[in-house]
């Protein structure tokens, strides 16, 4: 069984609509009172593992929360951002030496995704979200938003979800 099977099995990962594979570990039991632009009953925070393995991508998505990531282990996975016609890259990893970061923090709004430097790794990571996630405030990307607000960078384009 190979490191990532491993992590799937032992965390009890399942698959995650975006690409990879996730599972949720933490759901704050304080609750927003509809604050902050977010309706009433949003948790204050959440958390989950991440996991991507070989050729798996996290497809361009944004939520309204801002989102920060945490590597645990395997090979480099890079997050792409794209905001207000604006395009970075950052790649989690514990080779401080190559300029790989152990954590980044995604802002809400911001179009991102994810993939593995190593195509033949894996990557484990953790999200924590606040205000809390809801699939109701995730968006995926579609293909025409991509081509009318980003075709600059159409060397990302599979990161687009078909």
């Amino acid at each position: 069984m190979s490191a990532a099977e491993n992590y799937i099995k032992a965390l009890d990962l399942k698959p995650h609509p975006e690409g990879g594979y996730y599972r949720e570990t933490y759901r704050s039991a304080g609750i927003f009172q509809g604050s902050g632009g977010f309706p009433e009953g949003r948790n204050y925070s959440t958390a989950i593992y991440y996991l991507l393995q070989q050729n798996d991508i996290s497809h361009f998505h944004r939520i309204r929360s801002d989102e920060a990531w945490f590597f645990h282990d395997g090979d480099g996975l890079r997050i792409h951002l794209l905001e207000k016609d604006q395009y970075k890259k950052v790649t989690l990893g514990l080779n401080l030496n190559i300029g790989e970061q152990p954590q980044f923090v995604v802002g809400h709004g911001a179009w991102f995704a994810a993939e593995l430097v190593n195509k033949q790794g894996f990557g484990l990571v953790s999200c924590t979200v606040s205000p809390g996630f809801d699939f109701s405030d995730f968006e995926m990307m579609t293909r025409q938003q991509f081509e009318s607000s980003f075709v600059q960078y159409s060397n990302l384009e599979h990161l687009v979800n078909e």
